[in-house]
């Protein structure tokens, strides 16, 4: 698979070979889709809670008499038929909402989202992506001529200085590549990957 090499504004001046074990692979659909959404489900910090009848505060007296009154009977105003009683099946901070994906899985996902991206263009290579001081303008002005407003940026060593130049940039996250994650991967508009994460990748995923 041949990838665009891009220079400093974003034009293609030539293309990088990468190897068809991660770029060339089949879109498996609903195994992108599974590992997704188990990265989600992972990413829960589960902490929702609900009272059920016996947690709400209320009186546990009986509101009326049982017979006579014409209303249905009643036993407390902590049912959850009542406005202001508990819930019946209530959230718990307990619940689990860890979805397990096994390592071939994953890698297998991460395959396939790759080589969609190169298939739709929206994968580019660069020769290195570093900044001599950590400028968010700089940062900003040189995606800007890249043509780039949305992208996420793979390279081999996220140094401090390129961190604290991107780290207040909306819309862009640079990582390494055992940090690439399907979510972002699928969620910016571009993928920009340095020659060295290439080489990262495939002892990673090869």
């Amino acid at each position: 698979m041949d990838l665009k090499l891009l220079n400093e504004q974003g034009q293609s001046s030539a293309t990088v070979s990468a190897p068809d074990t991660i770029f060339g692979r089949e879109f498996n659909e609903a195994l992108i889709h599974q590992i997704v959404v188990a990265y989600q489900a992972n990413a829960r910090s589960g902490n929702r809670a609900q009272k059920d009848r016996a947690e709400v505060k209320h009186t546990t007296k009986k509101p009326w008499r049982q017979k006579g009154t014409g209303r249905a009977r009643a036993g407390m105003s902590s049912s959850p038929l009542w406005r202001g009683g508990g819930r019946t099946f209530p959230n718990s901070p307990d619940e689990n909402f860890t979805q397990k994906v096994n390592k071939k899985m994953y890698r297998a996902g991460i395959r396939s989202i790759l080589s969609q991206l190169a298939r739709e263009d929206r994968i580019a290579v660069v020769d290195s992506f570093t900044f001599d001081t950590p400028k968010t303008k700089l940062a900003a002005t040189k995606l800007k001529a890249m043509g780039l407003d949305s992208v996420l940026v793979i390279t081999d060593a996220v140094d401090e200085n390129t961190y604290l130049a991107t780290r207040n940039l909306p819309h862009v996250a640079v990582v390494e590549p055992r940090y690439a994650d399907p979510l972002s991967l699928v969620h910016y508009k571009k993928v920009l990957i340095t020659k060295a994460a290439i080489a990262q990748f495939e002892e990673i995923l090869g």
